[in-house]
């Protein structure tokens, strides 16, 4: 139990004295959390407490956003979204699901009256067939790219006559 405070002594001075004598008996060494800070103090104690409860549970701060913000979002993200599925049939479905959900927004909206537009499924199928083509372009490219540095580096290139054609002056 701890001691009173004597009369007639101050009481910061009592509190100091007290705080002296439990470091002095290394009463505060090796406390958990120690040489960490106590709090974040640049942030106000909600900010910090969401965002460490947020990381604590594994999620994103989207999921505090408003429902038609979050629709949004997703909207904006359907390109990207799109371009990681491998079917056209996936891609429609994955469409027709994000509407599905924005429909059903609109049909009994809460939170803030935010507009919030359905993806045009169409649109959103021939984007993804032709950032699909470039991409494949792009790896063909690569491909031939990369074939003909190894074919420099060995010191020749990928369509030279073999030697004898070359000595004997036929053509190939």
């Amino acid at each position: 139990m701890t001691e009173r405070k004597p009369p007639g002594l101050g009481f910061e001075s009592w509190v100091d004295k007290q705080i002296r004598e439990a470091t002095e008996r290394g009463d505060f060494d090796n406390l958990p959390g120690a040489g960490k800070p106590i709090a974040d103090l640049d942030r106000p104690y909600d900010e910090v407490w969401v965002t460490n409860h947020l990381r604590r549970e594994g999620l994103s701060s989207e999921d505090l956003l408003p429902t038609p913000l979050r629709l949004r979002k997703e909207v904006e993200r359907f390109p990207e979204t799109a371009a990681k599925l491998r079917t056209e049939v996936a891609v429609r479905d994955a469409a027709e699901e994000l509407n599905t959900r924005i429909m059903a927004w609109l049909r009994a909206p809460f939170g803030p009256p935010i507009p919030v537009r359905p993806v045009k499924v169409e649109e959103a199928v021939e984007r993804w067939r032709s950032d699909r083509e470039a991409a494949r372009r792009a790896e063909r490219e690569a491909a031939r790219t990369a074939a003909n540095t190894q074919a420099d580096q060995r010191g020749s290139t990928p369509r030279q006559r073999p030697w004898w054609s070359r000595l004997l002056r036929r053509p190939s």
